[in-house]
């Protein structure tokens, strides 16, 4: 962790993103505005579908975060907490390389967003991450056995041509960065007890976006 931005070797990944979270549908932070009720607590889920660091394939691997803030993520937020899983298949060469990306030391958008965001972190932790993202969106899945349980269906609707996703482009605050297609849905599932949070929810707000980030 101690490695610097200038040793950093030459990094990309890009794959699924996505979060469950308390707030209503939409999600009022994707909008940059505040969560609707003032403060906010849910799951991050990131799976890479393909990913390099230096010569460390990152292919498949997981990450999971649970989160919670006051206030406008975008602009003044308080008492930001977080909390990480990293994926346990990961060998010792790819934990390092995830902890640099997802940590911020290897630039790009993850250390934009860890700056700004700037939680105190309760702890971290190598568990079976796993996620699922259907291939046409329809919806989405992660687990930490015991601890995390996320899911949602794509939002849809009365007047939503049948197999079509309701999605976003050019968000205001677009969690994975600029440039990424958010499509919206509604969870079926949001549950969290690790690390000192714990809430057990559904049918609140959840999206699923895309990233894609090169560094450093």
């Amino acid at each position: 962790m101690s490695e610097t931005t200038a040793a950093v070797p030459k990094w990309h990944v890009a794959g699924d993103w996505f979060d469950t979270c308390k707030c209503n549908v939409p999600c009022p932070c994707s909008f940059a505005q505040p969560p609707t009720f003032g403060e906010c607590d849910g799951v991050l889920a990131w799976h890479i579908r393909e990913g390099r660091y230096g010569d460390v394939r990152l292919d498949g691997l997981n990450v999971l975060m649970l989160g919670s803030f006051t206030g406008n993520l975008w602009d003044e937020h308080t008492d930001a907490y977080g909390a990480v899983f990293l994926d346990e298949r990961a060998d010792d060469a790819q934990r390092e390389a995830l902890m640099m990306i997802f940590g911020g030391q290897a630039g790009s958008w993850p250390a934009e967003m860890m700056t700004m965001f700037g939680a105190e972190v309760r702890g971290m932790d190598y568990a079976p991450v796993e996620i699922e993202v259907a291939a046409d969106l329809s919806g989405w899945r992660a687990t930490v056995p015991g601890r995390v349980e996320a899911s949602a269906e794509a939002l849809t609707g009365t007047t939503t041509p049948e197999g079509a996703r309701c999605q976003s482009t050019n968000l205001p605050g677009c969690e994975t960065g600029p440039g990424q297609t958010a499509t919206w849905g509604r969870s079926t599932a949001d549950r969290a007890d690790a690390f000192g949070f714990q809430w057990s929810r559904e049918g609140q707000s959840s999206k699923h976006i895309t990233f894609d980030w090169t560094g450093p």
